[in-house]
């Protein structure tokens, strides 16, 4: 692989949020060497590589896991997710939250069936009242459009 590409490799995983927090740490044969197959900054073909070289390999998970830069907890980690997923399980998943805590189905239904004239101060200040659940009035306004 030329250094143009690695580079431009690089630049696309560090913008996708894929880049192994532990490259340097990655021993496995397929990313050393002076023309390594594989980029060890490219998290999900390490993990990929990692899981590989355990099953179909015969190295030990504490092996697989040193040799790709993880521990063997995270080892097994890995391998629940690309057991549940596949390859998407290699994929972080997306931190925080992952959508609207309070905004109930609920609430929502409530929201599309309430009168389109009512403003969302009001709407919020109704929710408050008949669910017990305090909403921003920006909240409910974004909740109506959707």
């Amino acid at each position: 692989m030329s250094r143009i590409s690695q580079a431009a490799r690089k630049t696309a995983l560090e913008a996708a949020g894929l880049v192994h927090p532990h490259p340097r740490a990655v021993t496995a044969d397929l990313f050393v060497g002076a023309e390594p197959f594989f980029l060890s900054l490219d998290k999900v073909q390490v993990k990929y590589e990692m899981l590989r070289a355990h099953v179909l390999g015969d190295l030990s998970v504490t092996a697989a896991a040193a040799n790709h830069g993880y521990s063997r907890a995270a080892f097994y980690l890995v391998m629940a997710a690309f057991e549940q997923r596949g390859i998407a399980g290699l994929l972080d998943d997306r931190r925080g939250r992952h959508g609207p805590v309070k905004l109930t189905s609920e609430i929502i239904s409530f929201l599309h069936a309430a009168d389109p004239s009512q403003s969302g101060p009001d709407l919020a200040a109704k929710i408050e009242r008949l669910f017990g659940v305090a909403l921003h009035r920006r909240t409910v306004e974004r909740a109506r459009r959707r």
